[in-house]
């Protein structure tokens, strides 16, 4: 069934847009993109009735201001003098501190004066970074407080961050976040275009309500970071969310048109010096029980065990730690994402695994080669390093006997190498060593340039090994004070089988208000073979380009209205079309936080070869276009309401046939101990070779006992594999960075035959630090 009624839709939805564009005057600079969001999102429906009138009182269009970079002079105390971390700022010494509460908007009205005062205070002794944030509130009824788990979704709730770049890089920091409710994260923000969420290490942070809005204490130790001992001046930012008036307010990088994991407007903390890290020595160890039992084999035991295993983190320098590890335990991975592939390309599945997440920033290569926004899993293809080729072969578990890391800084280069040796492979190789080394060094004012080396096969099949070059250019003051970003890599890969070949890719991005755009171009040779990296689609060469312009306005329900355009093609290495998708698209986004984006798309795909979708439905060779009257949209609503709504719908054409592809996401937060997620994807495929409809579902639900005490549950389901998957996670850190894990984990199978249980796993983890 082919449904085309979704074209009576687009004429006056533009109508609408253009006269909304038409009728607001702007304010110049971006929409911010909180953690887990794209870069550049939008409102939605209920803020479009009446909208122009009401457009006209917008203000008038200031210019943004030069950026001028503020500067902090760090307060040192001595070590008995240590404010107690409790969210009670009465201890003595926080009159002592430096104080910052001169904070601007980023959102909704950038560069204005914050609605809400925000008092920070940093101190210092030998030990610790100490922060102390009074966050006032005219309305303390209306702080939302949402979430207290740790590591969870606190960007949901009033929350303030900090963020730290000791090594002044203004590319990657470390992000402290706590929230109104005391639930804390930590985050790595990499190369300006990437948080990575899975990053932990130990700190102390409290937070509390009081009469007049909220408190939160932070301790930060300097045995937690890594950073030369001579450096002491650091990038720094501290920030504030005000949910209920969707206000996010920094005291240094208020421009919004840079993505929220850009740090190259933080300001600076001065006089950071004679601090301890002390011997530079932590070690990590486990113990840990565990019941296996695979119901499929008939008299299989419980396949109790025991093991046991570590980590060693050592400072050879101040700025450079070597790892060790020896048996590492991933007893504690979420499930993966769930997907079901309607294409003919392997798709790529994030790491998720704590040894490889750590240190992460000093493997990245290539800029936005590789990614261009903080949500982007498309541009992977060509990646020369793939941490989740490590560990598991064919789809197949390998432990990991041993394994060595190198991060750091040293002698001006920032330096990322490690080696494993694992174990036998499925094939029956005996076990690999796997490993690689990135070099960059500092260039220009804001630029780098790097070497990447891969060696071995996680198969152990063949000789493999990868060498490349990459010059990431930065530039924040061209035309003025807009943003310039270039990024160009050339790899070449050196396998037994496949023989040797080349990867290249050069980019461009211009991220601003009110246009912005970018421009990738890659091609990747037909052998290119990185054994460690990952690659789905060969013999190309790929064209990436984005337009966008956004209006901003004021005084209104409307905050943002985006307008803006992507085209992708890809050829072969003749230059003969292969695939092309392009869009025009309209995004808004309300004061609030609701938003709305609306996009007209088409495609087209030139198939070589018979391939077969789900339930093996045939798709065959020829040449396919479809323009479609196929309406992709976005509906997200307020991230700080008790329920929060996302949902797309992409309607009707595909290939020769059409597709209707549903996703829908329901949040629900009752309590600041309690939290569910909902996620149901359908696509109903119809074509003239078969149909199919593909549902997959997934059920998230946390229990939060304390901000250090959680139990996670997931749940997953589709009808293609009829694979079931149940995880159960506890986890309790009753002291930083000693914890108790119990994890429990069960695989089966749902089918017309009903419930048949396949595998049933146990786990009980107790693992303790011990800081020298």
């Amino acid at each position: 069934m082919r449904r085309r009624s979704a074209s009576d839709a687009i004429v006056p939805a533009a109508i609408i847009v253009c006269a909304l564009l038409a009728g607001g005057d702007a304010l110049a600079a971006p929409a911010p993109a909180g953690p887990g969001s794209p870069a550049r999102e939008a409102p939605s429906k209920l803020m479009l009735a009446g909208a122009s009138a009401s457009m006209q009182a917008s203000a008038s269009r200031p210019s943004p201001p030069p950026f001028v970079r503020p500067r902090l002079m760090a307060v040192r105390i001595d070590t008995a003098e240590a404010p107690t971390i409790d969210a009670d700022l009465s201890d003595p010494v926080w009159a002592k501190a430096a104080v910052i509460d001169n904070f601007r908007q980023r959102s909704p009205n950038p560069y204005e004066p914050a609605t809400e005062r925000t008092v920070a205070r940093i101190l210092y002794d030998e030990n610790n970074l100490y922060f102390g944030f009074y966050n006032y509130d005219s309305a303390p009824e209306a702080i939302v407080i949402r979430n207290m788990q740790r590591d969870g979704q606190v960007f949901t709730s009033d929350s303030v961050m900090i963020y730290l770049d000791p090594g002044q890089t203004r590319r990657n920091a470390y992000n402290f976040e706590i929230g109104a409710s005391g639930g804390r994260t930590d985050n790595l923000e990499l190369n300006n275009t990437e948080e990575l969420r899975e990053w932990n290490t130990i700190w102390q942070g409290r937070a509390r309500i009081v009469q007049d809005g909220w408190v939160a204490e932070f301790a930060i130790p300097f045995k937690s970071l890594s950073y030369e001992a001579n450096q002491t001046t650091w990038g720094f930012d501290v920030a504030r969310r005000i949910f209920h008036k969707n206000e996010r307010v920094h005291w240094s990088n208020v421009n919004p048109a840079v993505t929220f994991t850009d740090v190259n407007q933080t300001g600076d903390l001065v006089g950071i010096e004679n601090v301890s890290q002390g011997l530079g020595l932590d070690v990590q160890v486990y113990g840990a029980p565990r019941m296996k039992h695979d119901w499929r084999l008939e008299g299989a035991d419980a396949g109790l065990s025991f093991g046991a295993g570590g980590n060693a983190f050592y400072k050879v320098t101040p700025a450079l730690t070597n790892t060790l590890t020896v048996n590492p335990d991933f007893s504690d991975a979420p499930l993966d994402i769930r997907q079901v592939n309607t294409t003919r390309f392997s798709l790529f599945t994030p790491e998720t695994r704590d040894f490889f997440l750590q240190d992460v920033s000093a493997f990245e290569f290539g800029g936005r080669s590789f990614g261009r926004n903080s949500q982007d899993r498309v541009s992977n293809n060509g990646r020369p390093f793939f941490s989740r080729n490590i560990g598991l072969v064919q789809g197949r578990p390998v432990s990991l006997v041993v394994g060595d890391k190198l991060s750091g800084q040293f002698a001006g280069f920032d330096i990322g190498a490690f080696s494993v040796l694992t174990d036998n492979t499925p094939a029956g190789q005996d076990g690999q060593i796997l490993s690689v080394a990135r070099l960059t060094h500092p260039i220009f004012a804001e630029s780098k340039f790097g070497f990447v080396f891969t060696n071995g096969d996680p198969t152990g099949l063949t000789e493999n090994r990868l060498a490349g070059a990459d010059f990431q250019y930065r530039n924040s003051t061209v035309f003025g004070n807009k943003l310039l970003q270039a990024d160009v890599y050339y790899m070449k890969s050196f396998s037994s089988t496949a023989g040797d070949d080349e990867s290249s890719a050069f980019s461009l991005n211009f991220p601003n208000e009110p246009w912005s755009g970018d421009f990738l171009f890659k091609q990747i040779g037909e052998s290119f073979r990185p054994a460690l990296g990952f690659v789905n689609r060969t013999a190309i060469r790929q064209y990436v380009g984005t337009v966008t312009h956004l209006t901003r306005y004021r005084d209104t329900s409307l905050n943002t209205l985006e307008l803006g355009s992507n085209l992708e093609f890809v050829t072969g290495l003749n230059d003969v079309l292969e695939s092309r998708a392009n869009d025009v698209f309209v995004r808004a986004r309300s004061r609030i936080g609701d938003q709305f984006t609306f996009r007209l798309i088409n495609s087209f795909e030139n198939v070589p070869a018979l391939f077969f979708l789900p339930n093996s439905v045939p798709m065959l060779p020829g040449t396919y276009e479809w323009t479609n009257v196929n309406v992709s949209a976005d509906v997200r609503s307020f991230y700080g309401r008790l329920l929060t709504l996302q949902a797309d719908v992409t309607c009707c054409s595909f290939y020769d046939g059409s597709a209707v592809l549903t996703k829908a996401m329901l949040i629900f937060r009752p309590s600041t101990y309690f939290e569910i997620t909902a996620t149901n994807e359908m696509n109903l495929i119809d074509l003239p070779t078969g149909n199919v409809d593909i549902h997959l579902a997934t059920l998230d639900a946390a229990i939060n006992f304390t901000p250090d005490m959680q139990l996670a549950l997931q749940a997953q389901y589709d009808n293609i594999s009829e694979n079931f998957g149940f995880s159960a996670r506890y986890r309790w850190e009753y002291r930083p960075g000693d914890e108790i894990f119990i994890g429990l984990g069960q695989s089966a199978q749902i089918s017309i035959l009903g419930f048949v249980a396949q595998t049933t796993q146990a786990t009980i983890r107790v693992g303790q630090t011990f800081r020298f």
